[in-house]
């Protein structure tokens, strides 16, 4: 197992069959030991349950991760439990706020920034300390793919958002170089979950060539955050379909 007794924290696991739990399940098959976290404690609760009935080991932290308390708080909490943390994703986020740019509502863009951005800061910020104090760490962030070049319309917010997570993750990684904590990111393209292929009802051929798989996105993710990556920090992963 790549991961054998890795602590990792993993932020918005909050839905079933979408990249937060999948991930959760695949870093617990690896031999990750996990902490799970997104706004919902029902919800987070029952990701946490369900990742006990695959046999991870994982504890459910709910927090409101825009809020510095709410990240302190995961952080610690994680801490409290197991006394280290070596990995942290930041998959807390998503798009939306749909919409003419200019009609978006100033709390609709703090808003989309705040899920996006503005938690993997504070988490980021977090865990800092504890990983240098332990010389070391990964940390994993989510842009798009094609960055801000493939930005589309109606979703300026959610734009400005991912830019943002790639200014984050390449600053991040050049202070954290001496310090041993390596700062990734994946750009990934439209990716198969239930909730996206409802939503925009892709066709066969679609989802062949233009989609990515949740493998593939998994298989990306614990490269990142296992020893083959070491010495790589800064990058943003393009992970897209086949016919891009």
């Amino acid at each position: 197992m790549r991961l054998e007794g890795q602590i990792a924290i993993i932020t918005g696991v909050s839905h079933a069959g979408q990249v937060g739990y999948g991930l959760a399940s695949a870093l617990a098959r690896e031999g990750a030991i996990l902490a799970i976290s997104s706004r919902s404690a029902e919800r987070t609760n029952a990701r946490a349950g369900e990742l006990q009935a695959e046999g991870a080991k994982v504890i459910a932290i709910p927090a409101d991760l825009t809020t510095e308390q709410g990240a302190s708080s995961l952080v610690q909490k994680t801490l409290d439990a197991y006394g280290r943390i070596n990995i942290l994703v930041n998959l807390a986020g998503g798009l939306t706020k749909y919409g003419p740019s200019d009609e978006l509502t100033l709390a609709d863009w703090d808003f989309e920034l705040n899920n996006n951005l503005r938690t993997a800061f504070l988490c980021t910020r977090a865990v800092w300390p504890v990983m240098k104090k332990q010389g070391g760490g990964k940390i994993l962030n989510f842009s798009r793919a094609g960055g801000v070049q493939s930005a589309g319309p109606m979703m300026l917010a959610y734009n400005c958002a991912k830019a943002g997570i790639d200014a984050l993750t390449r600053t991040f990684a050049k202070e954290g170089r001496n310090a041993g904590i390596y700062v990734n990111a994946i750009g990934p393209g439209l990716i198969i979950t239930q909730s996206n292929v409802e939503s925009m009802k892709p066709s066969p051929e679609e989802l062949s060539k233009k989609w990515v798989s949740m493998e593939q996105i998994v298989e990306a993710a614990i490269f990142l955050l296992t020893p083959a990556s070491d010495g790589i920090t800064g990058a943003i992963l393009p992970v897209q379909g086949k016919g891009i």
